[in-house]
């Protein structure tokens, strides 16, 4: 399960970027540690098959008021009638510099990449009448993180953004995929 985020402009010239980028259209978004219900920055497709960024709430409305979706199995996605549709039709990318994740006794971890400042979360949004809203996928955890968490975000390298979003071939076949070792480190 991923919880929380953190998205430090900061620590990355390419969340920056995807930043300024938003702001730029006027759009407010949310840095630091990202919690659900914020607005927050994704990499979204365009018709015209290119990427684009703008400012989403993460957290699908859930089946009872106050209840938000924020995150969907990698494994029944495509079977979920709540998740299928807006997985097979608007893919995005999360863009963060980590995720955090709790131990049983509530010690409270972040998890980065330890070859890149920025690490790049797979999810997809839907059309509610309030707006956009967003989730992300998680997959069963890897030894990076299953003495912490069993669950872990599906993590996207940048080179991959495209074909996430564009390709629902790719997309499927990524779901399976065994993620990349990260690194921890206690807050």
């Amino acid at each position: 399960m991923c919880g929380r985020y953190f998205l430090d402009p900061g620590e990355s010239e390419e969340i920056d970027d995807i930043i300024k980028n938003i702001q730029s259209k006027n759009m407010d978004v949310k840095t630091g540690e990202i919690f659900p219900s914020n607005n927050v920055p994704l990499i979204v497709g365009r018709k015209n098959h290119k990427v684009d960024v703008e400012g989403m709430i993460w957290g699908f409305h859930g089946f009872k008021k106050s209840q938000l979706l924020i995150n969907a199995r990698a494994e029944t996605v495509t079977e979920k009638k709540t998740f299928a549709s807006a997985f097979s039709n608007t893919r995005c990318v999360f863009p963060t510099t980590g995720f955090f994740e709790w131990n049983k006794d509530k010690q409270k971890f972040l998890f980065n990449d330890s070859h890149s400042t920025s690490l790049y979360l797979a999810g997809f949004y839907k059309n509610f009448e309030d707006g956009n809203r967003s989730t992300i996928l998680t997959t069963a955890a890897n030894q990076s993180v299953d003495q912490i968490h069993e669950r872990m975000p599906l993590i996207l390298k940048k080179e991959m953004i495209d074909q996430w979003i564009f390709d629902e071939q790719f997309a499927e076949s990524y779901l399976k995929e065994q993620m990349p070792m990260l690194i921890s480190t206690p807050v």
